[in-house]
Parts: structure tokens; sequence; C-alpha cells
């Protein structure tokens, strides 16, 4: 028998689209929400046209990405271009009890769907919008993803090596961050309208939300003036702190040395080498002056133990160590995400059954029940415009003939399956 889940009985209206707002309300399907999407063929979420694709054809319902953000949630195709697919919209405002979107400032509005039209069909709905720059101001209508809020956050910049031009991350860095301060506030307005029956209007800046991880820098530039710059894997305040090579094909472990006490362990770890007790390197302060030759020497001690192995003798030793695993290492070998049931494996109308992340915390008495993959664009057309809006068949084959509801004929044709 399933437990209760915190957010059972909670109604969502999902418009958002790429990361940051389909991630919010993808937590609270996850634990309970019945969340349903709103897409389109026509124009589809940006998420669906980027690999990795299922065996690597380009597709909609191929984009492994595309369908990650998304676990749980019901989907329903919609133009929302045409008057009638708005008054549908509308119809789901309704019953919903929280309207998300991530569109640039102006989007909903247009499509009367912004958060005061929202709250003239219903008084108490809680809404939110989610995008780059906020919805006001000066770079307002800026629209983009997390790489480029990454880079104006300052992530760019500090990511690299010092000899190096700033790195272009290889994740939309923000957008892994900002779905918490949102999930946070949207909690945080469901308990109010819980005290007082008042909805509420949540605005996110996902560049601001991102800048709050590099705060430490920020500080210390306004404090002392230093600005922050790239470092590599290196760390100010301790030595030896990197990534070493290991036996096998791009096989490495990471050590980092926090303390002269520790240090010493290592040396004797390794044999206490005679380059080891070289007066350079007994101090932090040495061991950063000559951090170059330092590592060097640690690779070339490093490189003849296989990861796992070098990991347990230096963790057992007391010396902070970790393999660097590959995503295969991450989904079939590390046994502590396998005992948490870190990944669920879970059907896909298309793809089969895959792979999916679960949340990575845990509820103790309203735990979260996943058994949904993320939906093919319009999977749940029936039961959303049957059951959740009244639709009869009828009124549904009229939206289909009309392009109301969009189909899979609607795809572009370069990204249909060959």
């Amino acid at each position: 028998m399933k437990r209760k889940q915190v957010f059972e009985g909670l109604k969502v209206a999902d418009f958002a689209w790429v990361g940051v707002g389909p991630q919010v309300g993808r937590e609270l399907a996850e634990h309970g929400a019945t969340a349903v999407r709103v897409e389109s063929h026509r124009v589809p979420d940006s998420l669906r046209t980027f690999a990795p694709y299922y065996e690597f054809k380009p597709g909609l319902d191929r984009a492994m990405f595309g369908v990650a953000f998304n676990t749980q949630k019901y989907s329903m195709s919609l133009d929302l271009t045409k008057p009638k697919g708005r008054d549908i919209a509308r119809k789901l405002v309704a019953w919903a009890d929280l309207v998300t979107e991530s569109f640039t400032p102006g989007t909903m509005a247009r499509w009367g769907l912004d958060y005061e039209s929202c709250k003239k069909i219903k008084p108490d709905i809680i809404y939110f919008s989610t995008c780059q720059q906020g919805q006001y101001g000066p770079h307002a209508n800026f629209g983009g993803y997390g790489f480029f809020a990454a880079a104006m956050a300052g992530y760019s910049h500090l990511t690299g090596w010092p000899d190096r031009e700033p790195n272009v991350m290889y994740n939309n860095y923000t957008d892994f961050i900002s779905p918490w301060y949102l999930t946070t506030a949207v909690i945080g307005a469901l308990v109010y309208r819980r005290k007082t029956g008042k909805g509420m209007y949540i605005e996110q800046a996902q560049y601001e939300s991102g800048a709050t991880f590099v705060g430490p820098s920020i500080l210390d530039c306004a404090v002392n003036g230093r600005v922050a710059n790239r470092t590599g894997n290196r760390d100010p305040n301790m030595a030896p702190h990197g990534a070493f090579p290991c036996l096998g094909q791009d096989r490495w472990i990471a050590i980092a040395v926090r303390s002269d006490e520790e240090w010493r362990t290592l040396c004797r770890t390794m044999g206490d080498p005679e380059w080891a007790v070289d007066p350079r390197f007994a101090t932090i302060a040495g061991r950063k002056e000559n951090e170059d030759e330092l590592e060097h020497l640690i690779a070339e001690w490093t490189k003849d133990y296989h990861d796992g192995e070098l990991m347990a003798l230096l963790q057992a030793k007391g010396i902070p160590a970790g393999v660097v695993q590959t995503c295969e290492d991450l989904v079939e070998n590390d046994p502590q995400l396998k005992e948490r049931q870190a990944f669920r494996r879970l059907p896909h109308k298309v793809m089969g059954m895959r792979v999916w992340n679960a949340p990575a915390y845990k509820l103790s008495k309203t735990p979260n029940h996943i058994d949904k993959a993320g939906a093919i664009i319009g999977e749940d057309n029936e039961f959303v415009y049957k059951e959740i809006l009244g639709y009869s068949d009828e009124d549904i084959a009229n939206f289909l003939i009309e392009g109301v509801i969009t189909t899979e004929a609607d795809v572009p044709v370069g990204l249909r399956p060959k």
C-alpha cells in the first residue's frame, strides 16, 4: 500500500519549458501532485530537440534530456496560438492550484494567460514566472539558456585553467541551481495560501539565483578587492588538490590534502619516497609554491594503481579521495546510489525501459512514488481532455480537426525519426 505523499491533491498546470520551470513541476509530481504539462508539436520544447537521442536518431520523443525533466507528469498537446487553444488553457487554469511558465516576459500576457488574467479565473491561484533575467529591468527581454546565465554569473570566468581562455561549462549550470530556490518559494506560497486563502505571484531571475553560488568570490572582491580567476582543479588552502591518473583508459582519482598532518600521512602511504621529504613540500605554503612539480610526482605514484583500490587505501588513512566516476559507473557500479535508489528504471513509450534519476532527498513520512517516465508529446490527451477538463469525444475530435490539439503530423520533417 502506497503511503500518502506530501503534495497529494495539488494540481499543476505546467506551461514551463526547457529546464528550470519543468524541474519544479517534476519535484511536485514525484511527491504526489497531479501535474499536466502543456506542449505543442509545432513549437516543441527546445530540450526535445537536443541530443542525446535514443539510438542516436533525432526525434521529439527520442530526446533523453527532453524527457528527464518531466517524470511523473501528464502531457497534453495544445496550440496556444489558436483562440480555442487559449480557451482550453484557461479551463486548465481554473482546475489548477499552481500555474508555471518560463517564457520570455510578455509571452503569456499576449495569450491572456499572465498572472493577472489567471487570477481573474481563479483568485487564489499560485503562479510562477522564471526566465533568464526576470520580468522587468533593461535586460528583461534577454532570452536564452542556462549557459548564458552561467557565463553572466561568473562561472565561465572561474572555470578552467589559469593560462587558458574562460571555459564554456559542459552544462547549463544555473539550471541546476534555480529550481531549488523556486521550489522552496512555491512551498512557502502553498503554506501562505493554506493560512490566508490567498494566492501569490512568484517571479524569478535565473541569473540572480545562479550568482548566489559565487557569493564568497563576490564578497572577497567587495571587501578585499581581489578578483577571483581560474585555478583549474586547485584550491587556495589545500595542496595537493586535484585529479590524478590511474590504471586503465581515462581513469582518475581526486585527492585533497587539507593539512600538513594529512600530507605526512599521504607521504607514509606512498612509502615515504625520497622526494616527499623535500623541505619545499613540508608546509602548505611550500606545496602551493611548488604545486606543478608536486602534482607531477604524485601522478607518477597514482598511475600504477586502480582507482577504486587507491580510493579505499587513502580513505582508510583518513585522506579525502574519490574515484572520478563515469556515467556508467554512477548508474551501474556505485553501490551507494543503488542502495538509495538514486536511479529508477521506467518504461517509455518510444525508448522502452530506461534509467531516470530520482529526487536527491528522502522524505521519511511522505516518500516519493515514481512509476511514470516523462511522456511523449500528447501521450495523456485522452485522460486530460476527458477526465480533467470534461470534454466529450466529439469535442476532442473537433479539436483534432481544427489543429487545436497538435499531433505527430505537425512535427518538423527534420526531427522525425528515419
